[in-house]
């Protein structure tokens, strides 16, 4: 009787019974309540749906719906609403861009870079606290430690931190940061859904000890040849099975929603930090080299970082749950011994794995990186096929798609033979030697109770319920089990956390650092001398005063940022002083290479200054235009009036009668007549000819008039006549022009020339007063374009000579 009493599930009681019905009904009315449960989620959203019309109905309506993409509210937050196509829809969605303080508040937990160096990683974990813990002193000791580490010429964070990702302290830390940019607060919607998630854990582990009783009462009910007592456990079998079944779905649908909400708070929060005022996605590209593909960062990585983390919450939280539980319960059969006989097996296997585990974090980020090596490859050979193709370089490119591709595949299978023996190891002590000593716990108070007693089992008359205690706990002991499976298998989801989380902390940190003008700082080459400058993005003195009535460069040199590059920068012009005052239009010219546009990037904050003073016009007060004009996917209309959108179009009153008298003045008027109106979407660029691009571009210059005007090369393609109608107009609009071309016929539109030459010097010349010497110099460049003709001339006046002497010949 005693090892009855030690295996069997005592009977509840008809109160008992009655509870668990009306828990029962409490959760069938929640699934059944399951589109109510939908729609409030929906009301806490947001996000208010609008159905304009449907495909067939209006084409016209759905492209101008897509021409006003978004709308400024009156909100104090600057929220907008975004217009977003959806299966033949426009719905409407409320967007909030993350507040300045946010950013501001953020800053120092991102403001730590990950470690460049072996040396950087071990100083670094001795000054984290427990679980990455980090305090502003400590902070500034690990920024005064690394100092003085940088990487090798062409190591980046990413490839460093690819080699040394863990689940250590510095993962943590990383993690800790990410955590508040997930959860900015309790309020959040994706707090709820965290919490309902939970909720429903937790039942669903419930519901799984009601079927483990519930097993065993039915089985129970068979050896008894107790028929009322089988078909009515058959009943609550099948009644039990619709709230579990709803629990298991809602776990799977929270956790999806889960990972969609932590990924549009990280895209929204980079995209914010991205695409500012500040030019991050230029700087990230062009100023910073610790990032390789930025933008698989941003729409891989970030999504794969968010599916792991929501993935690994119900994959470590449900496990320990049903392992807390279940050791509770099983201790109340077989006694607190085997209880924690089990759990000290845990333990050892799980040390036991951990030590024969790879480096799975390494293998992930390393895995990432080669995959944004192959993106990149595909990335450079669309953005250059014309080239590509022109050379018939398509074999080399081939070559080089299949060495990027060679070595991402070769890592898989590295990853993949490293799994083999793990696998292997983890499925004989998960699966088969814990359910073994699922099977010892169950058998030995048996045993012992048998050997005291004296009798055998067979001879109970009790082994009905003998019965129902073993199956109850043999099934209870079998989700023990893969509960603890669980728990050991989520230690490679962890190690692929860390990887993952270690890219996207790169990528906000990189961001925010670059937002604050903190770049990569390299020590000055011991070999350099003294007094030979040397120029390093991490050391800039330069001041620009922004505002102004005027361009003024004071003892500016323009300078090549390089980063990483151990010479610094290289010196294009030496302690530039120029100062453009309104109406001073001024022409800059000079050979190639020798920093005529690099005083366009300088001037537009696009490079840095890195000492000097340089005085501007606000950024609306100014605009530049490249050689090669952007043309977006947006309408006729939206080329002319970018970068602003049709609601500030319309909100300025602007209209397309003035729109029209644009193209007039840039002799483009027949476009919305051959195009098919202001309204047509097309891929403008492969639409427009070079020239037209151009003479779109100063379309844009004429609509926006801004006060100063930043041309570099933009009517290379444009006729002389048409492009000298177009710089008279720009100057009867009253815009001050600041010219980069290398055409003697633009000389006249223009009252200064700086002209750049090749050793790093200078010459401003005021065209009003020397316009002798500019004529000469006028003369002496026609004189120079004739000369170069002079072999071409000779080549074509030998072949003349060679056919007159065949024909009389």
């Amino acid at each position: 009787m005693a090892a009855q009493s030690k295996l069997h599930v005592p009977m509840v009681s008809l109160a008992h019974r009655r509870s668990r019905a009306a828990v029962l009904l409490v959760i069938m009315v929640l699934a059944m309540g399951h589109k109510q449960l939908v729609a409030l989620l929906k009301r806490n959203r947001h996000l208010a749906h609008l159905r304009l019309h449907r495909k067939h109905e209006n084409k016209l309506t759905m492209e101008q719906g897509l021409e006003q993409m978004y709308y400024p509210t009156k909100r104090k937050d600057g929220t907008i609403q975004l217009l977003v196509p959806d299966r033949g829809l426009l719905r409407k969605s409320f967007v909030t861009p993350t507040p300045r303080e946010v950013y501001e508040k953020n800053y120092e937990h991102f403001s730590l870079p990950p470690p460049l160096t072996k040396q950087a990683a071990k100083k670094r974990a001795s000054l984290l606290g427990r679980f990455g813990g980090l305090t502003p002193e400590a902070a500034e000791k690990i920024r005064e430690a690394e100092a003085s580490l940088v990487p090798e010429a062409g190591e980046s964070v990413t490839s460093a931190s690819a080699m040394r990702v863990g689940v250590d302290r510095e993962f943590f830390r990383q993690l800790r940061a990410l955590m508040r940019i997930l959860f900015p607060s309790w309020k959040t919607k994706e707090m709820f859904i965290f919490v309902l998630n939970t909720f429903f854990l937790v039942l669903r582990t419930y519901l799984s000890l009601l079927v483990a009783r519930l097993d065993g009462y039915i089985v129970k009910s068979l050896i008894s040849a107790d028929r009322t007592g089988f078909f009515r456990g058959l009943g609550l079998w099948f009644a039990l099975a619709v709230p579990a079944t709803y629990t298991n779905a809602m776990i799977r649908f929270l956790q999806s929603k889960l990972s969609i909400g932590f990924r549009t708070r990280l895209t929204r929060y980079v995209h914010d930090l991205y695409l500012n005022k500040h030019q991050n996605f230029y700087k990230v590209m062009n100023l910073d080299n610790r990032l390789e593909a930025v933008s698989q960062y941003i729409t891989h990585d970030m999504a794969h970082f968010c599916d792991v983390l929501s993935e690994l919450y119900q994959n470590i939280s449900k496990p320990l749950l049903d392992m807390t539980i279940f050791m509770w319960q099983i201790g109340n059969s077989v006694g607190m011994r085997g209880v924690l006989g089990a759990f000290a097996g845990y333990i050892a296997s799980s040390y036991a794995l951990r030590a024969v585990s790879p480096p799975f974090g390494k293998l992930a980020a390393m895995e990432a990186k080669l995959e944004g090596n192959f993106y990149n490859a595909h990335s450079r050979l669309i953005i250059n096929a014309e080239e590509v193709a022109f050379y018939n370089g398509a074999p080399i490119e081939e070559g080089i798609l299949r060495r990027s591709y060679q070595q991402l595949v070769q890592h898989i299978r590295k990853i993949l033979r490293a799994r083999i023996g793990y696998n292997s190891m983890e499925d004989f002590v998960l699966k088969y030697s814990w359910s073994a000593c699922g099977y010892i716990m169950m058998a030995v108070p048996a045993f012992a109770a048998q050997e005291k007693s004296g009798s055998t089992a067979s001879s109970d008359p009790s082994i009905a319920k003998q019965t129902e205690g073993y199956i109850s706990n043999r099934r209870i002991l079998l989700s023990l089990a893969d509960a603890g499976s669980r728990l050991m298998y989520s230690y490679k989801g962890v190690a692929t956390l860390a990887g993952q989380t270690s890219r996207v902390y790169s990528l906000i940190s990189s961001l925010h650092l670059l937002e604050h003008d903190d770049y990569q700082k390299v020590q000055r080459p011991a070999d350099l001398p003294a007094n030979e400058p040397f120029y390093d993005l991490g050391d800039l003195n330069g001041k620009v005063i922004e505002g102004q009535e005027l361009v003024k460069f004071t003892d500016a040199p323009i300078v090549t940022p390089a980063p990483g590059q151990e010479r610094g920068g290289d010196v294009l012009i030496k302690n530039l002083n120029l100062t453009v005052k309104p109406g001073d239009h001024i022409l800059i010219t000079g050979p190639n290479g020798v920093g005529k546009t690099a005083v366009a990037r300088v001037l537009a904050g696009l490079w840095p200054l890195f000492e000097g003073v340089m005085e501007k016009p606000s950024t609306s007060d100014m605009m530049f235009l490249p050689q090669r004009p952007y043309l977006n996917t947006g309408s006729l209309r939206e080329q002319i009036i970018y970068p602003y959108s049709y609601q500030e179009h319309v909100e300025a009153g602007r209209t397309d009668e003035e729109l029209m008298d644009i193209l007039r003045h840039v002799h483009l008027a027949y476009l919305p007549d051959r195009e098919g109106g202001w309204t047509t979407r097309k891929e403008w660029k492969d639409v427009l000819s070079g020239g037209e691009k151009q003479r779109m571009g100063m379309a844009r210059l004429f609509y926006h008039l801004p006060k100063y005007a930043v041309l570099d090369e933009c009517t290379s393609a444009v006729s002389t006549d048409v492009e000298g109608l177009m710089y008279s107009h720009a100057k009867d609009l009253g815009i001050t022009l600041i010219t980069i071309s290398h055409r003697p016929s633009l000389l006249k539109y223009h009252q200064l020339l700086l002209d750049v030459k090749g050793d790093n010097s200078y010459e401003i010349i005021n065209l009003a007063e020397d316009t002798e010497e500019v004529s000469l110099e006028q003369e002496l460049a026609d004189l120079r374009a004739k000369v170069a003709d002079v072999d071409k001339w000779k080549t074509r006046l030998d072949e003349i000579h060679k056919e007159l002497s065949f024909s009389h010949s």
